[in-house]
């Protein structure tokens, strides 16, 4: 198995329905998840602002490091992100997950 850290990249696509307030509310639920869950290594986030145009729709990247697959496997069925994986279902239109094992660290 790989030493290098594994980078769980989120992105979302909120609904069109979907109020600032609650966009706001999941950003701060999502980014209170490293002090709930000891698997986190690392934890950034950030809101699309490329002049390409081409995200798809998506708005919101979120990056969750792990020290290793293991790690993230014990993060995915977690209560805090189950918790937050219900707050999130009903107002995003698509998710997109991509996880991979660095290289270059």
């Amino acid at each position: 198995m790989s030493t290098n850290k594994l980078h769980h990249v989120v992105l979302f696509a909120f609904k069109e329905t979907c109020s600032q307030e609650t966009i706001s509310e999941i950003e701060r639920a999502f980014a209170a998840l490293p002090s709930r869950i000891e698997e986190i290594l690392d934890f950034r986030w950030g809101t699309d602002v490329s002049t390409e145009n081409k995200a798809q729709g998506f708005t919101h990247c979120f990056l969750v490091i792990f020290a290793s697959e293991i790690e993230r496997d014990r993060y995915l069925p977690h209560p805090a992100h189950q918790e937050f994986v219900s707050l999130v279902g009903s107002h995003v239109d698509k998710v997109l997950v991509f996880d991979f094992l660095a290289r270059g660290d």
